[in-house]
């Protein structure tokens, strides 16, 4: 199994507890691991929405529990926090989960 298939299907197996946890309604995988130039080091980029505005604690929380789940450093990117300049692209690339 490619390593972003595996990813995907982590993220699938903990939908449910992501959502009731982390009041996170919507991801996606974007970078360099959906155009397979990640690196040993690389961490992965997760495109975000969440079901209300959270706090910095329950986001950082999301992200640690990312980052553990899969076994790779996790950027978790709110949707709504993308930079005007790098929307395009992003919204382009993004594979939802």
């Amino acid at each position: 199994m490619r390593k972003i298939d595996k990813v995907k299907k982590i993220l699938a197996e903990h939908r449910d507890e992501l959502r009731r946890e982390y009041k996170i309604i919507e991801m996606g995988i974007f970078g360099s691991y959906i155009r397979g130039q990640q690196k040993k080091k690389s961490d992965i980029d997760i495109l975000v929405e969440f079901d209300e505005p959270v706090s910095l604690l329950d986001w950082v929380g999301a992200e640690n529990y990312l980052t553990d789940i899969l076994g790779i450093k996790v950027d978790l990117v709110p949707r709504e926090d993308v930079r005007p300049e790098l929307k395009k692209r992003i919204f382009k690339e993004v594979v939802y989960v």
